[in-house]
Order: structure tokens, then sequence, then C-alpha cells
């Protein structure tokens, strides 16, 4: 089993930047690709970004060029830098992890684009 906690969502205007934070615990040996998903409200989970065990990254169109995804393999840990963010960032946002056959999800952490 896999254990995901993220954290480091919040509050923030638009034009502003958050770091989400995901850590697994448990069986981390043979993760091999970490992801954020989110979900508004009325709308269907989302993937926002991915990045493989070798660092291979996709990104969700709406958010290139202002979200980076990157994973610290020895803290088995998987961040999300969003910059520049819109109103229409606002979501839950989940990890998610892939390890052998089976999928994993965190708790979600809410992103709050306001002014």
């Amino acid at each position: 089993q896999v254990q995901l906690v993220e954290s480091g969502g919040g509050v923030v205007q638009p034009g502003g930047s958050l770091r989400l934070s995901c850590v697994a615990s448990g069986s981390t040996f043979g993760i091999a690709v970490m992801a954020w998903y989110r979900q508004a409200p009325g709308k269907q989970r989302e993937l926002v970004a991915q990045i493989t065990s070798g660092g291979t990254t996709n990104y969700e169109d709406s958010v290139k060029g202002r979200f980076t995804i990157s994973r610290d393999g020895a803290a088995n840990t998987v961040y999300l830098q969003m910059n520049s963010l819109k109103p229409e960032d606002t979501a839950v946002y989940y990890c998610w992890a892939n390890r052998l056959t089976q999928m994993y999800w965190g708790q979600g952490t809410q992103v709050t684009v306001s002014s």
C-alpha cells in the first residue's frame, strides 16, 4: 500500500503563486508515475501534470508555462509549483501515484484563486 499526503493549498490572489507538495509513504519502491489532478465544483476530475520516475513530464494545455511538476525520488515527494494563478485554477488538487498495477490517491488540498 501507498499513502499520499498533500499540503500547500490555500487562498491566493490572481497572478499569485502556490507550491503543492505530496509525500508518499508505505510501499513506495516501484512507484512509476506521480501526478496531480484537480476537480472544480461541478466538473470532472482532470489531469493537471504528471512525471515519470525518469523525469518525463506532461501538462494539461491550460497550465503549460505556468505550472511545473517536479519529483524528489529520495524523499518520495512530488511538487507542483503554480505561478500566474487564475480564478479558473480554483479546485481541489489531488496527488496520484501508480505502482505496479495499483493506483493511489491523496485526500486532496483546496486551492482557491480569488481577489
